[in-house]
C-alpha cells in the first residue's frame, strides 16, 4: 500500500474519532458554563491527532491525554477514546514504557480533572470505583492490542527473513551443483581437445609441415574455451569472495607491464565516495581492456586513466595496436559485457578506434548507482 494511501486512510480514521466524539459530547448532559466549548474543541483536537500516529505515535500520546483531561475539566463527560487509541499506537511503535508511564499519569490525572468539573457530576464512591475498573481495563486492552499487533508483525518479518535466507542458501546449492555439472562434463572433454590440438601443431611444426587453419583454430578456440570455463566455474563456486574494485587497478597494470606490455597507470582528481558497483564496473573495464590488448590488438604500449570528477568516474585505456577507423573489429563478448556494466550503472560507454591508430574504450560511470 502507498504512502498516500496509508495518509488518507489515517485521516479518515482520524475524522472518524472526531466526529464520533464531538457527536458523544454534544449528546451529553454537561454545565452550561463558558468551558464547555472549549471541550468541544479539545474533542475534535484529540480525535484530528491520531491521524499523525504512525509519525509520531509519542507526541500524539501527549496530545490526545491532554486534550482528555482538558475536556473532561471543561465538564464534558466523554470516554478518552482518542487517548486510548493512542495507547495501542505507541505500545505497536514499541514504546511500552512510555505507554506504561503515560497511564500510570494519566489514572492519576483523569479523576481530579473529572472532580475539577464544573456541575454536579456524580463522584459517589462507587461511580468513582467503576470508572476507575473501567479506564485501567481499556488501558490494559489497548496496550495488549499494540503489542499483540507489534509481535505479529515481527514475527511476519522474521519470517520474510528467514525465506529470503532460505531462497539464498538454495540459489548457493544450486549455483554449486551447475559448477560441479559442467566441471564433470565440459572440463575434461575441453582439456583433451586442447591437449590433442596442442599436439598436432607441434607435432607438425617439428616436421616442417604447415600447420593447417583449422588446427590452429581448434588449439585458439580450445585454450579459449578453456579460459572462460574455468573463469566461469570460479565465479560460480566462489561468488562469496569479495569482489575487486579501484584500488586492485595497480596490479593489473602490472601483470600487463610483467606480460610484455607497456602499460601505464594515470590518476587524476580527488577520490570520494565512490559506490562499490561503479568501482567493481571500473575495475573491470581496466581488465577487459587490456585483456583485449594482450589478444588481439597486437599493440606495444597502453594507457589507463583514471580521473575522479564531481559525481563521475572516468576511465580510459588506449593503446596503439593495428586498430583504425577503416578497420573496426566486431565488438566480442567482452565489449558487450562492458557495455551492459556501464549502461546498468546510468553510465556511457564509448569503445572504437582512435584517427590516430589504436583503439580506445572510454567509460564515463556516475558515483552513486542510477536510480
Amino acid at each position: 500500500m502507498s504512502t498516500g494511501r496509508i495518509r488518507l486512510r489515517d485521516a479518515l480514521i482520524a475524522a472518524g474519532v472526531a466526529t464520533a466524539l464531538l457527536v458523544a459530547g454534544l449528546s451529553g448532559h454537561h454545565p452550561a458554563t463558558g468551558l464547555v466549548p472549549l471541550g468541544y474543541a479539545l474533542l475534535v483536537i484529540g480525535g484530528l491527532a491520531l491521524a499523525a500516529y504512525r509519525r509520531a505515535p509519542v507526541t500524539v500520546l501527549a496530545v490526545t491525554g491532554l486534550c482528555a483531561l482538558g475536556y473532561q475539566a471543561a465538564g464534558v463527560d466523554v470516554p478518552a477514546v482518542a487517548y486510548l487509541l493512542a495507547v495501542y499506537a505507541v505500545v505497536r511503535a514499541g514504546h511500552r514504557l512510555i505507554a506504561v508511564v503515560s497511564a500510570v499519569v494519566m489514572l492519576v490525572a483523569l479523576p481530579l480533572a473529572i472532580l475539577a468539573a464544573p456541575g454536579d457530576l456524580p463522584v459517589g464512591a462507587a461511580v468513582t470505583h467503576t470508572r476507575d475498573v473501567l479506564q485501567i481495563a481499556w488501558l490494559i486492552a489497548a496496550g495488549a492490542a499494540g503489542e499483540a499487533l507489534r509481535q505479529a508483525e515481527r514475527r511476519a518479518d522474521e519470517a520474510e527473513r528467514t525465506r529470503e535466507e532460505t531462497a539464498r542458501r538454495r540459489a548457493d546449492e544450486e549455483r554449486l551443483h551447475i559448477a560441479r555439472e559442467l566441471h564433470d562434463s565440459l572440463t575434461h572433454q575441453i582439456s583433451v581437445i586442447k591437449v590433442q590440438a596442442e599436439v598436432a601443431v607441434h607435432l607438425a611444426g617439428k616436421r616442417g609441415e604447415q600447420v593447417p587453419d583449422a588446427l590452429l583454430a581448434i588449439r585458439d578456440a580450445g585454450r579459449e574455451a578453456a579460459r572462460e570455463l574455468r573463469a566461469t566455474l570460479e565465479a560460480l563456486r566462489d561468488d562469496k569472495n569479495p569482489s575487486h574494485g579501484l584500488d586492485d587497478v595497480p596490479e593489473l597494470v602490472r601483470r600487463a607491464r610483467a606480460a610484455g606490455l607497456d602499460a601505464t597507470l594515470t590518476i587524476e582528481g580527488q577520490r570520494n565516495d565512490v559506490s562499490a558497483a561503479a568501482g567493481r564496473t571500473g575495475y573491470r573495464i581496466v581488465q577487459e581492456s587490456l585483456t583485449n590488448i594482450a589478444r588481439h590488438a597486437s599493440a606495444g604500449t597502453a594507457s589507463v586513466h583514471i580521473g575522479y570528477r564531481p559525481g563521475t568516474l572516468v576511465i580510459r585505456v588506449d593503446d596503439d595496436g593495428k586498430a583504425t577507423p577503416d578497420a573496426a573489429p566486431v565488438p566480442g563478448v567482452g565489449l558487450l559485457g562492458m557495455r551492459e556494466r556501464v549502461t546498468a550503472l546510468g553510465g556511457r560507454l564509448r569503445a572504437a578506434p582512435r584517427s590516430e591508430g589504436g583503439f580506445t574504450v572510454h567509460a564515463e560511470l556516475p558515483v552513486e548507482p542510477a536510480p
